[in-house]
Formats: structure tokens, sequence, C-alpha cells
């Protein structure tokens, strides 16, 4: 039964009345609670997307490193022998981690350099108004939407030796057939084809937006005082994109670190594993591959692994200060 309590003016009411106390701990238990929302909600937001880094990025990076320093044969993974940082010293003794070191960065250049080109050109093709736009930036994607595995399998049937649409183009103009799998250069260049038609229209897009960026009003000046179309492409157009040109660059040094697919379908069959009968296309990636599912040795295999990270840590920072040295007044 509820009771009636009296006040001193002899109205009546139902249950206690809030002291000073009272109402001072409320008001700061909402106070506090306004901080969390202010401060914790943020962190609440971004929790579940370094709880699946930390499960299957960082962990799987750690669980590498520690397998690096262990003998372990895929067979037998709960069988590990310790052996400290020998694996790092026989992969810095083995002349085919050099020569797929070496493979890397050529094909990487040979990759990096024309599609980053092509695709600044594009683009600033693409930034004009023209008839069908649309069509030709929708286009432009089609080739990243494509499967590594379908577009690999295509450009390794034009560049078949005896049959290859290259090589028939090639004797229409008088020229001998090149084996293009069996030559280091041509298998090279090859390879850098394929990986030049994946991916020259995803940067030309990422070239796009910065120039559509780019403020107008800067063109218009640079109109008044008389420069050329291809003067403004130079001195306004790329100097505004220039942190989206130095973004395309670090990602595809990482795409060309791990280059694994175009030149495993482009051996057709066992030598794609080993990158030609004398490795003259195996990259990295391949040598990871070949040491973990062909030797069935998973700790130089995870030693690969982490020279590819050190190798991608080594551009990060190369870049970085590079940058620094550029921004720091002379």
């Amino acid at each position: 039964m509820a009771t009636s309590i009296t006040t001193p003016t002899g109205e009546g009411r139902r249950g206690p009345s809030l002291g000073p106390d009272g109402e001072d701990t409320g008001r700061r238990r909402g106070a506090l609670l306004h901080r969390l929302d202010l401060k914790g909600a943020p962190y609440a937001f971004v929790a579940p997307f370094f709880v699946v880094f930390a499960a299957f990025s960082f962990y799987p990076l750690l669980y590498t490193f520690w397998i690096s320093l262990h003998r372990v044969e895929l067979a037998t993974l709960n069988v590990k022998e310790w052996v400290a940082f020998d694996n790092y010293v026989e992969l810095w003794n083995d002349d085919r981690f050099w020569n797929a070191l070496l493979n890397t960065f050529t094909i990487g250049v040979i990759s990096t350099v024309p599609q980053l080109l092509m695709a600044l050109g594009l683009a600033h093709l693409l930034n004009y108004r023209m008839r069908g736009s649309l069509f030709f930036r929708v286009a432009s994607l089609v080739p990243y939407a494509t499967s590594v595995g379908a577009a690999a399998l295509v450009f390794t049937m034009l560049f078949e030796r005896d049959f290859g649409m290259i090589n028939w183009m090639l004797g229409l103009v008088g020229l001998d057939p090149v084996n293009w799998e069996a030559d280091k250069w041509p298998a090279q260049l090859a390879i850098s084809t394929i990986v030049i038609w994946r991916w020259t229209g995803y940067n030309a897009l990422l070239y796009l937006a910065a120039m559509q960026a780019v403020p107008a009003d800067r063109y218009e000046a640079a109109a008044i005082d008389g420069a050329s179309r291809w003067r403004q492409f130079t001195n306004v157009t790329v100097p505004g994109i220039r942190s989206t040109i130095v973004f395309t660059i670090v990602l595809s040094t990482i795409g060309a670190t791990q280059l694994f697919g175009e030149p495993l379908i482009f051996g057709q069959g066992p030598n794609g594993v080993t990158g030609g009968a004398d490795n003259q296309y195996q990259t990295l990636g391949l040598l990871l591959y070949e040491e973990g599912w062909k030797n069935y040795q998973m700790g130089r295999s995870a030693t690969v692994a982490w020279a590819m990270f050190l190798l991608l840590v080594l551009v990060f920072v190369a870049q970085r200060l590079i940058k620094r040295l550029r921004s720091r007044p002379s």
C-alpha cells in the first residue's frame, strides 16, 4: 500500500523525496554516460574491424613468423624443430631467392611503369567532356572485374608459340616466332602484359577521381596565362593529383611483390610453379608456393613470406623518407 506523505504546505504526494545528494548522483551518472557515449561510441563502431583484423591478419602474421623459426614439413605440421634463424640464413645464401627477387623487380618495373603512364593518359582523356564517357569509364573496369585465371589463360593462348595470335601477327610482318614461355625476357614481357591489361583501367579511374577534385580556377588561371593543354596537364593536373600517384605507385609495388597467379597459369603445368625450366620468370610468390607445396618445407615457405613482408616495409620506409626530403625546404 502506498503511503501518502504530507508536505509542509499540506499537499500530499507518493514516494520519498530526492534530496540534494540523490540529485547530484543522478546528474553525475548522466554526465558519465554522456561522456562514455561521446568517447566510447567511436571505438565500439571500429571494434569489429580490429577484431577481424587481429583474427585473420595480425595473428597469421605472427604465427607465420613463429613457423619460420622452425623446420616444419607440410605432412606433419604439428611436429616442429626449432632452428632459430637458420631458415633466413639459408634463404640469404639461396640463389633461387635472389633470382626470384630480381624477377619480381624486373616484372614489377616492366608492368608498373607503362601501366601507370597509360592510366594517367587515359584518365586525362576521360576527364574531358565527351560522348559516351560513362561507357568508357565502365569499360575501363571490365579487365579489373575479370578473374586473374581467365585473363591469364586467354593471354597464355595469345602468346602460345606455335598457334598464338601474337606470333601470327609477327609472321605477317616477316618476323620469326618468339618462344614466349621458354625465353626470359619474352616471358616476363608477356606476364607484364597481363598485369597491364588488368590494372590500367582501375588506376585510370583513381586518377580520374583525383583530377575531378582539382579546382577549376587553376585551369582557368593557367589558360589566361596562355598555357597549352599539355602545360596545364604537367603544371596543374599532375601536381594536383601527386598524392594519388604516390598511392598507386605503392599499391602497384605491393601487387608486383605478391605476383602469383599470372606466372603460375602462364607456365601451363609444372613449369608454372618453378617459373619456367630455368626459373626465368619465377617470382617471390611462386618461390613461396614451391617451397611450401612442392618441397613440403613450410618453415622455408614462411621465411619467404616474411622476406616479402620486410621488403614491403623497406619500400614503405623509403617512400616516406623520399617524401619527407622532398617536402623539406631547401
